[in-house]
Protein backbone atom coordinates (compact mmCIF):
# COMPACT_ATOMS: atom_id res chain seq x y z
CA UNK A 1 0.00 0.00 0.00
CA UNK A 2 2.92 2.38 0.92
CA UNK A 3 4.36 1.99 -3.11
CA UNK A 4 0.64 2.92 -4.27
CA UNK A 5 -0.06 6.04 -1.87
CA UNK A 6 4.07 7.45 -3.33
CA UNK A 7 2.94 6.92 -6.46
CA UNK A 8 -0.31 8.80 -6.26
CA UNK A 9 1.99 11.73 -5.73
CA UNK A 10 3.21 11.14 -9.71
CA UNK A 11 5.77 8.84 -11.64
CA UNK A 12 8.73 7.75 -9.66
CA UNK A 13 11.67 6.32 -10.47
CA UNK A 14 12.49 2.55 -8.77
CA UNK A 15 15.54 4.03 -6.71
CA UNK A 16 13.51 6.67 -5.19
CA UNK A 17 10.85 4.47 -4.03
CA UNK A 18 13.45 2.09 -2.72
CA UNK A 19 15.30 4.61 -0.57
CA UNK A 20 12.08 5.84 0.84
CA UNK A 21 10.90 2.01 1.82
CA UNK A 22 12.17 -0.49 4.43
CA UNK A 23 12.75 -2.91 2.00
CA UNK A 24 15.30 -3.75 -1.01
CA UNK A 25 15.06 -2.35 -4.20
CA UNK A 26 14.74 -5.73 -5.76
CA UNK A 27 11.41 -5.99 -3.81
CA UNK A 28 10.43 -2.83 -4.82
CA UNK A 29 10.72 -3.70 -8.12
CA UNK A 30 8.76 -7.21 -7.67
CA UNK A 31 5.75 -4.94 -6.23
CA UNK A 32 5.78 -2.92 -9.12
CA UNK A 33 5.60 -5.60 -11.32
CA UNK A 34 2.70 -6.97 -9.83
CA UNK A 35 1.57 -3.76 -9.07
CA UNK A 36 1.86 -3.17 -13.36
CA UNK A 37 0.16 -7.24 -14.36
CA UNK A 38 -2.79 -6.20 -11.96
CA UNK A 39 -3.20 -3.02 -14.37
CA UNK A 40 -2.63 -0.45 -11.73
CA UNK A 41 0.68 0.87 -12.73
CA UNK A 42 2.62 1.53 -15.83
CA UNK A 43 6.20 2.62 -16.33
CA UNK A 44 7.70 4.87 -18.91
CA UNK A 45 11.67 4.61 -20.07
CA UNK A 46 12.88 8.37 -19.27
CA UNK A 47 16.76 7.59 -20.03
CA UNK A 48 18.33 5.18 -18.36
CA UNK A 49 15.43 4.84 -15.57
CA UNK A 50 11.73 3.77 -15.57
CA UNK A 51 9.23 5.79 -14.04
CA UNK A 52 6.53 3.93 -12.72
CA UNK A 53 2.93 5.99 -12.46
CA UNK A 54 -1.01 4.88 -11.38
CA UNK A 55 -2.94 3.77 -14.43
CA UNK A 56 -5.90 5.93 -13.90
CA UNK A 57 -8.53 3.54 -16.04
CA UNK A 58 -6.64 0.49 -14.10
CA UNK A 59 -7.48 2.35 -10.37
CA UNK A 60 -10.60 3.43 -11.82
CA UNK A 61 -11.51 -0.41 -12.44
CA UNK A 62 -10.52 -1.12 -8.85
CA UNK A 63 -12.49 1.18 -7.67
CA UNK A 64 -15.52 0.31 -9.61
CA UNK A 65 -15.20 -3.24 -8.37
CA UNK A 66 -14.97 -2.17 -4.39
CA UNK A 67 -18.00 0.35 -5.51
CA UNK A 68 -19.75 -3.19 -6.20
CA UNK A 69 -18.75 -5.24 -3.47
CA UNK A 70 -20.01 -2.85 -1.19
CA UNK A 71 -23.26 -2.38 -2.70
CA UNK A 72 -23.43 -5.70 -3.09
CA UNK A 73 -22.45 -6.15 0.89
CA UNK A 74 -24.96 -3.40 2.20
CA UNK A 75 -27.78 -4.73 0.40
CA UNK A 76 -27.39 -8.46 1.91
CA UNK A 77 -26.84 -6.51 5.24
CA UNK A 78 -29.91 -3.96 4.80
CA UNK A 79 -31.92 -7.32 3.34
CA UNK A 80 -30.83 -9.38 6.84
CA UNK A 81 -31.70 -6.44 8.76
CA UNK A 82 -35.27 -6.40 7.71
CA UNK A 83 -35.67 -10.15 7.71
CA UNK A 84 -35.95 -10.25 11.67
CA UNK A 85 -36.34 -5.90 12.53
CA UNK A 86 -37.36 -7.66 15.63
CA UNK A 87 -34.25 -9.57 17.33
CA UNK A 88 -32.74 -6.06 17.58
CA UNK A 89 -28.52 -6.21 18.46
CA UNK A 90 -28.87 -9.38 20.10
CA UNK A 91 -29.89 -11.67 18.35
CA UNK A 92 -32.55 -13.82 19.93
CA UNK A 93 -30.99 -13.31 23.21
CA UNK A 94 -32.62 -10.58 25.79
CA UNK A 95 -29.29 -9.24 26.37
CA UNK A 96 -29.26 -9.71 30.34
CA UNK A 97 -26.15 -11.64 31.60
CA UNK A 98 -26.09 -13.83 34.57
CA UNK A 99 -29.64 -15.60 33.89
CA UNK A 100 -30.53 -18.94 33.21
Amino acid sequence: MAIFQKLADGPVAVNALARSMPVSRPAVSQHLRVLKDAGLVFDIKAGTRRLYQLNPEGVARLRAHFDQMWTQAMGAFQKAAEKDPGKGKHGRHSGRIGRT
